[in-house]
């Protein structure tokens, strides 16, 4: 069901949701002429947008490749973790320790299977391992844990899926 406080979303607020994830660093002038309105509507269109949540924030995303030839790749890991407890609280505890964990890239909270899936980055194995430690065997409620290492990563995108037939 939708949310009757969202904001209604036209052509041009999809255009303009769709040019600014794929690159937010461009500047009003030049989304205001790609999507054709004025450079004051422009503005205030991104302004309603974020403030309606639409827009969370404005992040550079990395080359993990690039990145890895210089610092050392490092160990991707998507980690299933059942939990013996899935009172509210114990899924809230344990989310929490896990958002608040660098290492965790995303987190999210599942049915069925597993309570929670996680993709992790970490320098290397005995990182993983630390990493374990912190949020799984100290953890008396953490059932099972069940992680898969990622050889390589086919594809990595942040975009999400817009109804483009209302954008063009």
């Amino acid at each position: 069901m939708a949310d009757p406080t969202a904001p209604l979303l036209d052509a041009i607020d999809l255009a303009l949701l769709q040019r600014l994830q794929t690159d937010a660093s461009q500047t009003n002038q030049s989304l205001a002429e790609a999507v054709s309105v004025s450079p004051a509507t422009c503005l205030r269109r991104v302004k309603r947008l974020t403030e309606a949540g639409l827009v969370e924030r404005q992040v550079a995303v990395l080359s993990a490749d690039r990145l890895g030839r210089l610092l050392g790749h490092g160990l991707t890991a998507i980690v299933e973790v059942s939990l013996e407890r899935q009172s509210t609280e114990a899924l809230d505890a344990f989310e929490v320790r896990a958002v608040a964990d660098d290492a965790v890239q995303q987190c999210y909270r599942v049915s069925p299977g597993p309570d929670f899936c996680l993709v992790v980055t970490v320098a290397d194995m005995p990182a993983y391992q630390a990493l374990a430690t912190r949020l799984f065997t100290t953890d008396a409620n953490v059932r099972n844990v069940k992680a898969f290492f990622s050889i390589k990563r086919a594809k990595f995108e942040s975009k999400l899926p817009l109804p483009l037939d209302l954008i063009e």
